[in-house]
C-alpha cells in the first residue's frame, strides 16, 4: 500500500509539474466532485504509530469564488501497536481499525481562478468503526462503534484543464478518546496525507471557457460566445478585440470600412477602428480594393498631393506623380502653375504645359503668354518669342502676309496647288500650309471646315469627288502638324461654286481652291 502511495504521489508530481502550462478554473457556481487516495498515522493511548491508508470522495458546490460547500466521505484504516502490554488497559500488541466517515466541509479557495490554488477546509461529521486485533479477532465485540469526526486540512489543487485539476492535501481528523477502546487525557486523532483528481462541473463566470481571453462573466456583457474565441469570425480572438485593440468583438468589420478587422491589423497594418487609418479622405478598403493605394500613407505617390485631394478633387491618379504626363508633377500644376493635371495642355496652345512653364517660361494657363495675338505655340514654331508681343505679326524674317481666321467667315488658301487630275499636293503648297498651321495654333478654339473646289473641265461628278479628297488630303497634312482632327471637317463643291471665269487658264486656276470656312 505505501509502494502504491508513493507512484500515486510522483503521478500527481508529474502533473502538477505540467499544469502550470495549463487553464486555471473557479469554483463559483459550479458543482465538483473528487477523489483522493493516500496513508494516514493513528494518534492514540498506545505508543507505536503504524501507517495506514485510506480514501475518500467529496461532493460541492461552489457558494463563491472563495468558498465552496459540500460533503466530504471516505474509508480508512488505521494502525498502532502497544509495546509492552498492558492486559487491563491494552490488552493487544496490535489494533486495527476499519472506519467509515461523513462530514460536512467548507473550503476556503485561497487563490480562485489561478492555475495553482491552495486551500483551507474544516467540517465537523460522524465516524462508525469496528475495531480488530492482530489475531483479526474484533474487539471488545463484533460491531460497528461511532465517533465525532473534525477534519482540518490544508492542500492545494492544479487545473490541468478548466474541468479538471490535480490535488494534494494533508489534514487532521480528531475523534473521541475511545477509538482504542482506552480513555486516557486527550481525544484520539489521526493524520492523513492523499493526493488525486478533482472534477468540475459546468463553466464557471470566472473562468475563460474558450481560452479567448475574457472570463465567462465578461462574455456575457460583452455579448459574445463563451464557446468561440472569434465570435465575429475577424481573425482576432474576443480578448484581443475587448483588451488590446478595442475593437467591437460582435462585428468583423467594426469601423465598416471593408475590411475585416484581423486583416487590418494582421496584413494591412491598419486601425480597425478607423476607417480612414491615414486621414487621407479615403477609407481604408476604398484604397485597397478601388484605388490600390497604401493606406498607411497619405501621399502613395509622393506628389505632395494627398490620395484623397487626388481622387476626390482633382480626378488625378494617386499611383502617379504626374498623371498626365506633361513634364509637370501634380503638385506643381495645382499649386505652382495653376494648370490642370488631367491635360497635358492646358491652355490648348500646342505647347505641353512642362516645356512651358520649365522650357519656354511660358503661362501653361494662358494661350497667349505676351498677349501679342499670336499663340504661345505658333511663336515657337515659327520662331517667334512667346514672350515678346512685339514680334507676334509675320513672324521673324516670314515677310508672308499672315492667315487670319475670323469666326462666320471664309479664307481661301492661295497656293495650294495639287497635281493635275490628283489629290497629291505639289511642293510649293508647303509654306501656304505652314502659314494656315499657325492661324490654328494661334486660335485654338476655332474649328474650320475645309472645302475643295475645281474648275468645270471634265466630269461634273468627278471633280465634286476630287475636291473632297483634296480637302481630305489638306486636313490629313494639318492633323499631321499637331492640329486636333476634332477641330477640322471636310466638304467638296466641285464646280458648283466659281470665283472666276472658266474660259480661261487663269480664271480656272482661281476656281481651283482650297477654302478655309470659320465656324462660328
Amino acid at each position: 500500500m505505501i509502494r502504491s502511495c508513493i507512484i500515486s504521489t510522483a503521478i500527481v508530481a508529474l502533473l502538477f509539474i505540467h499544469s502550470f502550462d495549463s487553464r486555471a478554473q473557479s469554483a463559483a457556481g459550479r458543482w465538483s466532485i473528487g477523489f483522493h487516495g493516500g496513508a494516514n498515522v493513528w494518534v492514540n493511548d498506545m505508543n507505536e504509530r503504524r501507517v495506514g491508508e485510506g480514501g475518500q470522495m467529496y461532493v460541492r458546490y461552489g457558494m463563491s469564488d472563495v468558498f465552496s460547500l459540500g460533503l466530504q466521505g471516505g474509508y480508512e484504516e488505521l494502525k498502532a501497536s502497544q509495546r509492552p502490554v498492558f492486559p487491563l488497559q491494552l490488552p493487544f500488541d496490535y489494533y486495527k481499525l476499519r472506519a467509515s466517515n461523513l462530514n460536512l466541509i467548507g473550503w476556503i479557495h485561497l487563490a480562485p481562478g489561478r492555475a495553482f490554488a491552495p486551500y483551507l477546509y474544516l467540517g465537523a461529521g460522524g465516524m462508525a468503526f469496528k475495531r480488530a486485533t492482530g489475531g483479526k479477532l474484533h474487539y471488545p465485540k463484533n460491531k460497528y462503534y461511532t465517533t465525532f469526526h473534525i477534519p482540518a486540512g490544508l492542500g492545494f489543487e492544479a487545473a490541468v484543464t478548466p474541468s479538471v485539476a490535480i490535488a494534494m492535501e494533508a489534514s487532521a481528523r480528531v475523534t473521541n478518546d475511545w477509538t482504542d477502546n482506552y480513555k486516557f487525557k486527550a481525544a484520539d486523532w489521526y493524520g492523513s496525507v492523499k493526493a488525486g483528481v478533482n472534477f468540475y462541473l459546468g463553466a464557471s463566470d470566472a473562468e475563460d471557457g474558450d481560452d479567448d481571453g475574457l472570463r465567462n462573466s465578461l462574455e456575457s456583457k460583452f455579448g459574445t460566445d463563451p464557446d468561440n474565441p472569434d465570435t465575429d469570425g475577424d481573425g482576432l480572438k474576443d480578448g484581443e478585440e475587448v483588451r488590446r485593440y478595442k475593437s467591437d468583438p460582435l462585428k468583423a468589420d467594426s469601423d465598416g470600412d471593408e475590411i475585416s478587422d484581423g486583416d487590418e491589423i494582421f496584413k494591412y497594418r491598419t486601425d480597425p477602428n478607423q476607417q480612414d487609418s491615414d486621414t487621407d479622405g479615403l477609407a481604408d478598403g476604398a484604397e485597397i480594393s478601388k484605388y490600390g493605394t497604401d493606406p498607411q500613407r497619405l501621399d502613395t505617390d509622393g506628389d505632395s498631393l494627398t490620395d484623397g485631394d487626388e481622387i476626390l478633387k482633382y480626378n488625378t491618379d494617386p499611383l502617379k506623380v504626374d498623371t498626365d504626363g506633361d513634364g509637370l508633377s501634380d503638385w506643381d500644376e495645382v499649386r505652382s502653375y495653376k494648370s490642370d493635371p488631367t491635360k497635358t495642355d492646358t491652355d490648348g496652345d500646342g505647347l505641353l504645359d512642362g516645356d512651358e512653364a520649365r522650357k519656354h517660361k511660358t503661362d501653361p494657363t494662358r494661350t497667349d503668354t505676351d498677349g501679342g495675338g499670336v499663340t504661345d505655340g505658333a511663336e515657337v514654331l515659327r520662331g517667334s518669342n512667346p514672350l515678346n508681343g512685339r514680334d507676334d505679326r509675320g513672324g521673324r524674317g516670314s515677310g508672308q502676309k499672315e492667315i487670319v481666321l475670323e469666326p462666320g467667315k471664309s479664307v481661301v488658301l492661295m497656293g495650294v496647288n495639287f497635281v493635275s487630275g490628283s489629290a497629291r499636293l505639289l511642293k510649293n503648297s508647303e509654306q501656304v500650309l505652314q502659314r494656315a498651321y499657325l492661324a490654328l495654333a494661334a486660335n485654338p478654339n476655332l474649328k474650320v471646315q475645309i472645302v475643295g473646289h475645281t474648275d468645270n473641265l471634265g466630269d461634273e461628278r468627278a471633280n465634286t469627288r476630287l475636291s473632297r479628297v483634296r480637302a481630305q488630303t489638306v486636313k490629313r497634312w494639318l492633323v499631321r502638324a499637331g492640329v486636333a482632327a476634332s477641330r477640322l471637317s471636310v466638304d467638296g463643291k466641285g464646280e458648283s461654286n466659281p470665283i472666276d471665269t472658266n474660259a480661261t487658264s487663269v480664271g480656272r486656276g482661281n476656281n481651283r481652291r482650297i477654302e478655309f470656312r470659320v465656324l462660328e
